[in-house]
């Protein structure tokens, strides 16, 4: 059975993100998928130190939730990724993952460029909410901001984007909209 996780990374939990999130969740199981939810606002992940020691082996010496995200994220197929934008990038506990598993996604090899430590098989889709309307969300890069944060973390990895989603002008959505959904839906119906 493949393996999906999906990550929420926002402190609303039936916001826009989170809504978004549900819809590729709903998809993957009639997909037959495994899926594991992570909400990061419910985790405790305590921030980066900068002690480096992750490069030896993979694993950061900080004893918290990161260890189960770290193997969830070597086993999956399939990464979802739901976050909003802040200030064009993501939210700070995003961008703490991001840095907590820095060695577990490539190695330096004290050379110039990275060395990918996961599979090029495995992939992930990219979403993100953005409260300015389109197109000068991407104009002002507003969520291409938040979204090359994502991307470049998972590049980096040796994964494979299979898709981005970005909900624009969310300010009074009450919903996802249509096209929204249907985007959502063919991006985990395929594999």
């Amino acid at each position: 059975m493949k393996k999906v996780l999906a990550i929420l990374g926002s402190p609303k939990t039936n916001g826009n993100a989170a809504k978004m999130l549900d819809i590729a969740i709903d998809q993957a199981e009639k997909q037959n998928y495994e899926v594991t939810r992570v909400n990061l606002y419910e985790k405790s992940i305590a921030y980066c130190t900068g002690c480096m020691k992750c490069r030896v082996d993979g694993v950061c010496v900080i004893k918290d939730d990161l260890q189960e995200i770290r193997r969830q994220l070597i086993e999956c197929d399939l990464v979802i990724i739901s976050s909003p934008t802040y200030f064009a990038n993501v939210p700070a506990v995003v961008k703490n993952l991001f840095d907590r598993l820095a060695g577990a996604v490539y190695d330096d090899n004290h050379g110039m460029i990275p060395k990918p430590k996961l599979s090029s098989a495995q992939r992930y889709i990219l979403m993100t909410t953005c409260n300015t309307p389109a197109p000068f969300d991407r104009l002002a890069g507003q969520s291409a901001g938040s979204i090359r944060a994502m991307k470049e973390f998972f590049h980096i990895s040796g994964m494979k984007c299979k898709g981005i989603v970005v909900f624009a002008g969310t300010r009074k959505a009450k919903e996802i909209p249509a096209g929204i959904v249907r985007k959502i839906t063919k991006l985990v119906s395929f594999s």
